[in-house]
């Protein structure tokens, strides 16, 4: 986190410590109250007796692992699902919501981490929809841009609003999102994982955003597996764990991220990156001079077996971009990539794959899977090739047998090999990812982003793999924009700035300072 972003959350919690004061004689009754909210679904209890209560004027934190509950909740509030048991209080008032619209109109707006845009439509558009103003049974345009321009400024974003969403960065696409709900004026406000695709600057805006909210007395609920965000905006925090509230920290300046991590997973993790050094072999990959969309200047670096080289930058660094050029995603217009002290030229991703190079893309739901697909059909849609009969035929057997393997060597947490990809959480997506380029010949992974959006014990899990990865001697290349993963996982980090490489830092030299002055724009 920036110092910039810190004193902005800074002065938003200042601002709240005289109200605090006065509140300390006498607990403050909660506006939002849930209690034993139970919600099941065909063999599984999504939500198993929870009772939570977040008061006006504060940022609760919810933290767990992926798959502990923290969305159905969202959705309970939202009136996407109806509990089986339990009561949902607003300002003391029960409350049922039968559909979306009637928690809408209750005063309860979520920001889901997955964006509900119209691509097509209007930033003016998509901010208003269901309230669009109107004369006479007429869309008022002037009015519709109007607002929206405020409501632009007031998010901090210099965006025309009448540009077609699908033209937006997901940054952008996440703060109009926001912009969505702050225009209902909902008294409760749920953020899903809401800086996963902020930029820094971005996250300030955001920060500063919850600080106004929070001192008009919003009662706000802040889902987020990152620690620093807790530290700096919550007000107190709760777990979830197997669908089940496992503990409320009342005070966060005094929080033990030891005990926290431990509530969420059920277990220590001391150290939840596990660096294991080991020795780097010859260069594996090597990019020379290479040119293409999202660079400034010619790219080289190397890449050795046994090496994990992370890539660190800010948003429109052009790490993404390298990395779709090294995978044939996009095509160089000059320079060339070296495998194993062979020049290669890749026409398509096919053709990558095929030589031993994998992408594990950012964009987990719209480039790395097919949702609606099983976890079989997701993992064996490259590998398959090697052992069908003919070539519009499948040898069933044969890949149910593959899945049920990596399910097993990878702990997937699913039904079966024939559950919907998309219905399982972030980091077994992630696995499922994986597994279908362990089933192949890679040598070389390039993995964009790993953990985006994945808990702090599943985090623990991918980092395990790519060590593993390392210690079988391929080659792993990592983008991530966390500092700290970086610096805890990579052997060596490169870093990026406006479409060029600007350095390359070996781990035991490594510094966030360092990293920062080195990232940032001149």
């Amino acid at each position: 986190m920036t110092e910039t972003m810190i004193q902005a959350v800074q002065q938003g919690q200042q601002g709240q410590q005289g109200k605090q004061g006065q509140q300390a004689q006498h607990e403050p009754r909660a506006y939002l109250e849930l209690d034993g909210i139970t919600v099941s679904f065909p063999g599984v209890r999504a939500l198993d007796r929870v009772s939570l209560a977040v008061r006006a004027g504060e940022v609760h934190g919810l933290m767990g692992e992926n798959g502990a509950g923290k969305s159905t909740l969202l959705k309970v509030l939202s009136g996407v699902n109806q509990p089986q048991e339990g009561t949902l209080k607003l300002g003391g008032v029960e409350q049922r919501f039968a559909t979306t619209r009637a928690a809408l109109d209750a005063g309860i707006a979520i920001i889901y981490q997955e964006l509900h845009l119209v691509p097509e439509l209007t930033v003016a558009d998509n901010l208003m929809l269901g309230q669009l103003p109107n004369r006479l049974g007429v869309l008022d345009e002037r009015t519709l841009v109007q607002r929206a321009m405020a409501e632009l400024q007031r998010l901090g974003e210099r965006i025309d609003p009448r540009t077609p969403v699908k033209h937006l960065s997901i940054g952008q696409r996440q703060m109009i999102e926001i912009g969505k709900a702050l225009m209902r004026d909902a008294r409760v406000i749920a953020f899903d994982e809401p800086t996963s695709s902020l930029s820094a600057r971005e996250t300030e805006n955001l920060f500063r955003i919850i600080n106004a909210l929070r001192a008009d007395g919003r009662a706000i609920v802040y889902v987020t597996h990152r620690m620093d965000e807790v530290d700096a905006l919550c007000d107190r925090v709760t777990v979830f764990r197997d669908g089940r509230r496992i503990e409320t920290f009342e005070s966060v300046a005094d929080l033990d991220r030891n005990r926290l991590i431990a509530a969420m997973v059920g277990r220590s993790i001391a150290d939840v990156y596990g660096y294991r050094a080991r020795p780097a072999g010859e260069v594996l990959l090597e990019a020379k001079a290479l040119m293409g969309p999202g660079l400034a200047e010619p790219v080289s670096f190397t890449a050795r077996r046994g090496e994990i080289v992370g890539f660190f930058g800010l948003v429109g660094a052009g790490r993404s971009e390298l990395m779709k050029l090294l995978y044939g995603a996009t095509r160089a217009s000059a320079g060339h990539v070296e495998l194993d002290g062979q020049r290669v030229n890749f026409a398509s991703p096919r053709d990558a794959v095929r030589a031993g190079i994998a992408l594990c893309p950012e964009d987990r739901k719209q480039e790395g899977i097919v949702a609606i697909a099983s976890v079989a059909d997701n993992l064996n849609i490259s590998a398959r090739r090697h052992f069908s009969p003919a070539r519009f035929l499948l040898d069933a057997k044969r890949e149910r047998a593959l899945a049920q393997d990596y399910i097993q060597k990878l702990a997937i947490k699913t039904r079966n090999g024939d559950t919907a990809i998309g219905t399982l959480s972030g980091g077994n997506q992630q696995k499922v990812i994986l597994s279908r380029w362990l089933a192949e010949r890679i040598e070389v992974f390039l993995m964009d982003e790993p953990t985006r959006g994945i808990d702090v014990g599943a985090r623990a899990e991918i980092y395990n793999l790519l060590y593993e990865l390392a210690e079988a001697g391929r080659a792993v290349i990592m983008v991530s924009s966390d500092l700290a993963e970086v610096i805890g996982v990579a052997d060596r980090i490169v870093v990026m700035r406006e479409g060029r490489i600007v350095g390359s830092v070996p781990k035991a030299g490594a510094t966030p300072d360092e990293l920062i002055k080195m990232a940032l724009p001149r």
